[in-house]
């Protein structure tokens, strides 16, 4: 049985996805490109994390 499946499949990408939109918010508002980088980057890593963590998992 896997274990962490939901840990790993709803969880981090939602706090992920969190982090990176306040990131890119902040970003834009204040015009600092590091932080919208960094948002952009966040989002990105949430977006397709599930399918690179999840199938080594079931593998």
């Amino acid at each position: 049985m896997v274990t962490g499946f939901i840990f790993f499949s709803h969880i981090i990408p939602v706090i992920l996805g969190f982090m990176g939109v306040l990131c890119i918010i902040t970003g834009v508002m204040d015009n600092r490109n590091i932080a919208t980088a960094i948002g952009i980057i966040l989002f990105f890593i949430a977006a397709i994390s599930p399918f690179i963590i999840l199938p080594t998992m079931l593998a």
